[in-house]
């Protein structure tokens, strides 16, 4: 199973690359910086079937 997972930030746009901890369990909520603009994403992560699904919104 491939753990990286792409997001789009929602503050440039741009997409960011992500390592997805399978024992994190099918869903997942975390904050991460975009690594072009820096300002945080909360990432809803989901696993199932060995597909990683990641929709970003602005934290605050």
């Amino acid at each position: 199973m491939d753990n990286i997972g792409t997001f789009q930030c929602a503050f440039c746009g741009e997409m960011n690359e992500l390592f997805v901890k399978p024992e994190g369990g099918e869903l997942q909520v975390l904050t991460e910086d975009c690594t072009v603009c820096c300002r945080p994403n909360v990432l809803h992560i989901r696993q199932t079937g060995g597909r990683i699904t990641i929709q970003s919104e602005f934290e605050g």
